[in-house]
């Protein structure tokens, strides 16, 4: 309910002609402050008048008054700046640290208000109640919001990269082969890979190049996948193991501690063969930020990642005997593409962030728009509320909707949440 409170005061619903406080005082809303999602009082800055009186600083709100005291603020200097505590139920007074009473004021949200927002908080991580509301929303209202949410997650990719640049002391194509690790996971195993590359970083991995054995080993043997021996097992399986048993002695490498995710995975989704990609493209010379900046369009970015394995893995998905439907083409086209939505596109993004090249960042854009929608479970979802899916930038936003506000319960700070619940609450 509280959400719900911020969300009618954020949005001046809550602000009505001839206001009082709860002792009969004219009360007028000036401004009613900025939303803070940090600690301390729900709203800074805000300012009011009262009886004439003019006051500036902060506001709390709370479902009953007491919650005042429950919460301690009493005690807590950060809210002596408090200037009026806003309740649905005032069942007491309120008073500063120094004993000093604070203005207090109902309030009201509807009751159909209160469910809306209810099933909205409730249901959002299982299903999707605003399927009617998204419907019915005028289409330029849409595909505002869906540009927001593409571009946030963009940034928000470009960010992380960034990130790791900075982690990796500038080096752009160490960041850019932790990324590609993560991108090879899939989703699924996204975060193995992750720590994987880390802690075999590319620099390291550099140094033994010119040995695809060797690099082999230093990716299979940390990712604890060597198999143990066995009587009929293929001499290269022997040979890695011993090569990986080799650097371990000589540069103290150990097994991570992770889990990869396998059941009920197509072998072609087992991470043997993105492993055995990451080491092939490390043996031929990993340069990925430059050959993606070298790129002039989606078929050259594809190329990229279109690689043939050798030997073992050209015709194996795991360890044990050959599979007849083994090619030596590392990945699908859909699963290049999954990498140039995730990995090529962000990179360039992030790099032209960094050289502020505002159109190189609006290529990027473009990019995506002329790449193929994502099919998943969640551009299927929302398609059953008309959303078509038409392109990767609108499949991208679909994804940061569904991750970053629906699955965090984050439906009031939504556009199509907003437009569900303003109707009611707006009504007086």
């Amino acid at each position: 309910m509280e959400k719900l409170m911020q969300f009618v005061w954020q949005h001046g619903f809550g602000i009505r002609p001839g206001m009082t406080t709860v002792d009969g005082r004219r009360l007028n809303i000036i401004s009613q402050g900025k939303l803070n999602t940090d600690a301390g009082p729900d709203f800074f800055n805000a300012t009011i008048s009262i009886d004439g009186q003019t006051w500036v600083g902060n506001i709390e709100i709370h479902v009953k008054a007491s919650d005042w005291y429950r919460h301690r603020h009493d005690i807590d200097k950060a809210y002596d700046s408090v200037i009026l505590h806003l309740v649905q139920e005032n069942d007491m007074e309120v008073r500063r640290g120094d004993g000093s009473v604070i203005p207090q004021a109902i309030l009201r949200c509807t009751p159909e208000a209160a469910r809306r927002c209810n099933t909205l908080l409730l249901d959002a991580t299982r299903s999707l109640p605003c399927r009617e509301t998204i419907a019915s929303t005028p289409h330029i209202y849409i595909t505002d919001w869906i540009t927001a949410l593409a571009m946030e997650r963009l940034y928000r990719k470009s960010e992380r990269i960034l990130q790791l640049v900075k982690d990796t002391a500038g080096h752009w194509e160490g960041a850019a082969f932790i990324t590609l690790a993560r991108g090879l996971g899939f989703g699924l195993n996204s975060d193995p890979f992750e720590q994987l590359a880390k802690n075999m970083p590319l620099q390291f991995l550099n140094k033994h190049s010119d040995e695809l054995l060797a690099i082999e080993a230093l990716l299979f043997g940390p990712a604890g996948l060597i198999p143990a021996p066995e009587p009929s097992e293929d001499p290269y399986v022997t040979r890695l193991r011993q090569e990986f048993l080799f650097m371990s002695h000589k540069f103290q490498v150990r097994e991570q501690q992770v889990i990869w995710k396998m059941s009920r995975t197509r072998p072609q989704n087992f991470p043997h063969r993105r492993i055995a990609l990451l080491a092939e493209l490390v043996h031929r010379g990993f340069y990925l930020v430059r050959e993606i900046c070298d790129c002039n369009s989606i078929e050259q970015l594809r190329k990229i990642f279109n690689v043939e394995l050798q030997g073992f893995w050209a015709t194996h998905f795991t360890f044990r005997e050959s599979a007849p439907a083994c090619r030596a083409t590392a990945l699908s086209r859909d699963s290049i593409d999954t990498l140039l939505i995730n990995v090529a596109i962000p990179l360039l993004h992030a790099r032209h962030m960094t050289l502020q090249n505002f159109s190189g960042m609006e290529q990027t854009v473009e990019l995506l728009q002329n790449l193929t929608a994502e099919n998943n479970s969640i551009t299927r979802l929302f398609n059953t509320a008309g959303l078509k899916c038409l392109d990767a930038f609108t499949s991208q936003a679909l994804i940061e909707l569904r991750r970053e506000y629906c699955e965090k319960s984050k439906c009031i700070y939504c556009r199509f949440g907003h437009r569900m619940l303003s109707a009611e609450i707006a009504k007086p």
